[in-house]
């Protein structure tokens, strides 16, 4: 049987004040004056849109994520949320993320996010480096990022994401340290710790920046990184996610554990268990801010609905549950897929004849190894 494992709502807000050089998410330059309180209007349409689809499930978590969600004044935000939650069953004590760029965060606002139910923030940060955030294109320096960070913590906020990035245009293992260090400094209970990477439909891959780290300089920065990481208390569970005890992410974790997502906003995305029909359906909505105002809430506004086939379901299972240290447990496999075990005995095997993952009892776990070959361990599980 395929059970509908726990669900979370993402809503995407698109606006940011300037497109960074390296960014491929389906973020929009705001040009004038932004029609806040209208795509508001249009969210709760495309809500309503999608709610028969999750009726009676409860939401664990709501993740604003953009763009730049700080943009929007707390009153949309939580004029939003008072709609969602009259709509959906919250459940008690749910994360509420909204992530946050430094250059537009402003004193009094964090009071008011958190008034509107906002309990945890995710601060785009990427580097304490003028010359390296310079050189990314963001629109705020040092100075500015640990500012918003007190003034978050000042409004009482004490669960809150920095977003770091290594191997940056000239950028060196000393200075990868240092962001680190700046990073400590502000006690954040997570941090999200990642490499560039040059996307396709980005500036930087159409015209790549010059002093980029080479591959052996940026594994160096990786491993000393992750240790000082390790040593200041912030445990991996994901590639790129390290957090304090009881303070990992948990909006992404159900990502990750092939949990469901309502998906809303342009461009957003969804994954929905059909338990009476033994189906999973992926939904996606048009991209562009302009068309999705227009269409929110019509079927015209779908970009796109795919059912999963069962022969699919193993790799996109493991595309998400290898990306964890904690791995899979086999038991949550077959509920959540609606596959028998059975059907991944052979690259179970293969994965564990190479110390690429162990199988103790019903978990199977990657190896350090396997964590560094994680492309070929999910490929064993590609449909043949």
């Amino acid at each position: 049987m395929l059970i509908p494992p726990p669900l979370s709502l993402y809503v995407h807000l698109p606006w940011c004040v300037r497109k960074c050089p390296y960014c491929d998410f389906n973020s929009h330059e705001g040009k004038g004056a932004l029609p806040f309180a209208g795509y508001v209007d249009a969210l709760i349409r495309d809500l309503d849109q999608d709610l028969p689809l999750v009726w009676g499930r409860s939401i664990h978590s709501v993740f604003f994520g953009g763009g730049t969600p700080s943009l929007f004044p707390p009153e949309q935000i939580d004029r939003f949320l008072q709609t969602a939650s009259s709509r959906l069953r919250f459940a008690p004590n749910l994360e509420i993320t909204l992530e946050t760029n430094p250059g537009t965060a402003e004193h009094g606002r964090f009071d008011k996010y958190r008034e509107a139910g906002v309990n945890r923030i995710s601060f785009g940060i990427q580097s304490f480096d003028d010359g390296c955030l310079k050189r990314l294109g963001r629109i705020h320096d040092s100075a500015e990022a640990e500012r918003a960070v007190k003034l978050a913590q000042d409004a009482g906020f004490d669960n809150f994401n920095l977003d770091l990035m290594y191997a940056l245009p000239g950028q060196d293992l000393a200075m990868a340290e240092y962001d680190l260090q700046r990073a400590f400094a502000l006690q954040p209970t997570h941090i999200s710790h990642y490499q560039l990477t040059l996307e396709p439909n980005t500036m930087f891959f159409a015209r790549p920046p010059k002093g980029l780290p080479d591959d052996d300089s940026a594994w160096d920065m990786q491993e000393h990184c992750q240790a000082l990481l390790a040593d200041a208390g912030y445990a991996q569970y994901e590639v790129s996610a390290y957090a304090r005890p009881g303070r990992q992410c948990a909006h992404n974790l159900n990502y990750w554990r092939f949990g469901d997502y309502l998906g809303i906003g342009a461009g957003a995305h969804g994954k929905l268990t059909l338990g009476a029909e033994q189906d999973i359906l992926r939904r996606w909505k048009t991209k562009h801010p302009t068309v999705y105002l227009a269409e929110a809430g019509s079927r015209e506004s779908l970009g796109g609905d795919e059912r999963i086939a069962p022969e699919r379901r193993p790799f996109e299972f493991m595309l998400n549950a290898l990306r964890l240290n904690e791995g899979f447990a086999l038991v949550d496999f077959e509920t959540w897929t609606g596959l028998a075990r059975d059907l991944i005995a052979g690259p179970l095997d293969h994965a564990r004849a190479r110390g690429w993952l162990t199988v103790v009892g019903d978990r199977a776990v990657p190896t350090e190894l396997g964590r560094r070959f994680a492309n070929d361990v999910m490929e064993l599980f590609l449909e043949r």
